[in-house]
């Protein structure tokens, strides 16, 4: 939630902003927060995010642009979403797919066809809502060239992120760089967690302004299916004790320490447990070869026989592998945030996830599920068997789960709070101190 009590106006005054301020720009150049396999990539959350945070804008009455990089010939320059809310891509380097870590020097041709698009169309983006590094340095020309307010949302720190990698790339200093300078510069940036603004305290700046308001997701979608009907759907007896994995093939993402846990379970030898590790990943590509080492692993421990990889997990068909597990997993080494926490506590499932960032934010230990220390297998594999074995008791943290999603992470209290932090912005353009005579 917003920490300070800034004077903003009410919700309902906030569903009819004045006209002259309706219009916002949501920039998320490194993925594409209109792609049909939205949720898929490294940057699943943030397109989830963006994707998400611009239709409930627009049912507040803002007309939203979100603006994201053209990968290909055959996409649509223009996706509208609702009345309200549409994508526009722009062309910036080559039209094919650019790994994150390349994608700098074609930013200024974003720009460009950014100010392009704003002079065709006789639009000036009074604030742009700027997210992840690369579209951070965007909005931050924009500012300088027009004026614009900015808000950014980093969703993942350098400072942070480099330290879980071996190979560190040459970009680094120029992001760690424009980390800072964002912090010190933009009107407010928003932290997922307080575990977040205390490593940009800690990591990045003690200067600029932070406010805390977190992820959010869809309560009508999940939540949607009832465990015994999502076990029919999906051939599953319901005495069969389920674990459930969601996210991306990374070393990071901790998958290894979960597979060992569960082999280390009480339930092992019983032929009542299932894993059921839920990822996509392209052979030859590094969400691939992991996929591959995970597997190794599964066949080498003797789990081949009760562990399945689905592949990818849609959005239409999460609801149903939440809602069917008893308890989903989150053994990040490190996670901002932790997306897939809150929508299986949207499910009624309980969350295991490892005692960092912004895990520590979503999950209340030993009330929506536990806490343990990342990369302990032994911590996993207990906490794994107090939830299996006390069914009573893991019903009891999914009803929790899911009413603290209700209370603090749908997309209604979410974008009502951003809203909220835009109009105040907006405020202080319009109501400058009178001129002394």
């Amino acid at each position: 939630m917003i920490e300070e009590d800034t004077g903003f106006t009410s919700v309902q005054q906030l569903k009819n902003p004045r006209s002259q301020r309706q219009r916002i720009a949501l920039i998320s150049i490194e993925g594409d927060p209109a792609s049909d396999n939205i949720g898929a990539g490294e940057i699943a959350g943030q397109d989830i995010y963006v994707h998400y945070v611009g239709k409930a804008l627009a049912q507040l009455g803002w007309q939203v642009d979100i603006f994201t990089r053209k990968v290909s010939a055959e996409q649509d320059a223009i996706v509208q979403h609702s009345p309200n809310c549409r994508t526009i891509r722009f062309k910036a380097g080559p039209l094919e797919f650019i790994p994150q870590d390349n994608l700098f020097g074609y930013l200024p041709e974003f720009v460009e066809n950014l100010l392009k698009f704003q002079k065709e169309n006789s639009i000036t983006y009074e604030i742009v809502h700027t997210n992840y590094w690369h579209s951070s340095w965007v909005g931050m020309q924009l500012k300088k060239i027009q004026g614009s307010k900015q808000v950014n949302t980093y969703h993942s720190l350098g400072a942070i992120e480099y330290r879980t990698i071996k190979n560190i790339p040459l970009i680094a200093t120029q992001r760690l760089a424009i980390e800072k300078a964002i912090l010190e510069t933009a009107e407010r940036i928003v932290a997922t967690s307080p575990q977040e603004k205390q490593n940009m305290r800690l990591l990045v700046s003690t200067k600029g302004s932070i406010d805390i308001i977190p992820y959010g997701t869809d309560i009508q979608h999940f939540g949607s299916i009832t465990r015994e009907v999502a076990r029919l759907l999906m051939g599953i007896d319901k005495e069969t004790k389920v674990v459930l994995y969601v996210g991306r093939f990374d070393p990071r993402k901790g998958i290894e320490t979960l597979v060992r846990a569960v082999n280390e379970s009480q339930l092992r030898e019983s032929n009542n447990l299932k894993l059921i590790i839920g990822s996509g990943s392209t052979p030859g590509n590094s969400d691939g070869l992991e996929r591959a080492r995970i597997e190794q692993i599964v066949n080498e421990l003797g789990m081949g026989d009760f562990t399945t990889l689905p592949g990818l997990l849609s959005q239409e068909i999460l609801p149903t592998y939440y809602a069917a597990a008893d308890v989903c997993v989150v053994p990040s080494h490190y996670e901002p945030f932790g997306l897939v926490a809150i929508e299986a506590m949207a499910s009624g499932t309980p969350v295991i996830a490892s005692d960092v960032g912004g895990l520590k934010f979503t999950v209340v230990p030993e009330e929506t599920g536990l806490l343990v220390p990342p990369q302990d297998v032994a911590a996993f594999a207990s906490a794994i068997d107090r939830i299996l074995l006390n069914p009573e008791w893991r019903d009891e943290l999914g009803k929790a789960g899911r009413k603290r999603v209700e209370t603090r992470f749908s997309w209604d209290v979410v974008v009502s709070q951003l809203s909220e932090l835009y109009t105040h912005l907006l405020e202080q353009t319009v109501k400058k101190p009178p001129l002394l005579e």
